[in-house]
């Protein structure tokens, strides 16, 4: 039994890699150029991304970070977490909702730049009594967020075909990954799972998902309801490959900032189902008042 708990420890930082690259080459590969342009010149749509994103993010983190008694752990996965939005399995969530996809697949990129950007620059400045530096988190944001990202995109633009029939190949091995990311840390970290849940750090990621999620949908300054969807949902969903990847490059990090971290990611698909569904009969609604408009 030790020893094929040393070989989860062992293999479970390659894990999580092969899961962050994976995740992020695929969401690459779903991007299309002329949908990220046309985001671009969105200027409310981008000015929301941004605001909701690294300002109204941040700050609700925070806010509950300074409410709730969180053992210092939770705060640092928290506080990450605010600077990281968009869940890989945003694109899934969006079609579910029945929401604009190729709003979906052009806000995917731009989050992720910014990401890549802002958490390196804005979490040593959230979080206090870590020692955490800009160049210690950017360095894997850039080789594990970004560059797939980027290659996945320029596949995608430049070699379409090739990149519509690698794409199952990496969707499966993104999947895979996750699942045995998923299982790998139940067996380490299972009994963690449960001590959390009952010392509110599962309360907290619920507030601040849940939160996140009411307040850009609901102040959507002028949006469809198919684009709300889609910003709440990204939104109220969290990028963990880059928690992740922020939390392992601390140094001596406590074990429970990664039980944390899973338990979040798990916890994010159930929520962005739910979510999903209740988008998904808002839209028909919303398609009906546009009928009969």
């Amino acid at each position: 039994m030790n020893e094929f708990m040393s070989f989860l420890q062992a293999t479970f930082s390659p894990l999580v890699l092969v899961f962050t690259v994976s995740n992020l080459a695929a969401m690459g590969l779903q991007v299309r150029m002329p949908e990220v342009s046309v985001a671009l010149r969105n200027k409310t749509a981008l000015a929301l991304i941004f605001v909701w994103g690294w300002i109204l993010g941040p700050a609700f983190g925070y806010l509950i970070t300074t409410v709730l008694p969180l053992a210092p752990p939770y705060v640092v996965v928290v506080l990450l977490a605010s600077l990281a939005p968009v869940a890989p399995f945003l694109q899934q969530m969006v079609s579910k909702a029945r929401g604009d996809m190729g709003f979906a697949g052009a806000l995917v990129p731009i989050v992720m730049v910014a990401t890549v950007v802002f958490m390196p620059l804005m979490a040593p400045m959230l979080i206090k009594g870590v020692t955490i530096s800009t160049a210690s988190l950017a360095k894997p944001l850039l080789l594990t967020i970004l560059l797939p990202l980027v290659i996945g995109a320029v596949i995608r633009h430049y070699a379409d075909a090739p990149a519509t029939r690698i794409f199952p190949a990496v969707k499966g091995l993104a999947m895979l990954s996750t699942l045995l990311t998923i299982a790998w840390c139940l067996v380490i970290y299972g009994r963690g799972m449960l001590d959390t849940a009952g010392e509110l750090a599962f309360l907290s990621l619920n507030i601040f998902m849940i939160g996140m999620g009411l307040i850009t949908y609901f102040l959507g300054f002028g949006m469809k309801q198919n684009q709300r969807s889609v910003m709440s949902l990204g939104m109220g969903t969290r990028n963990i490959a880059a928690v992740l990847a922020a939390a392992l490059s601390i140094p001596n990090g406590d074990p429970r900032i990664v039980v944390m971290t899973i338990m979040w990611t798990l916890w994010s698909v159930v929520l962005a189902a739910i979510g999903a569904r209740i988008f998904a009969r808002r839209a028909v609604g919303a398609e009906g008042v546009e009928a009969s408009a």
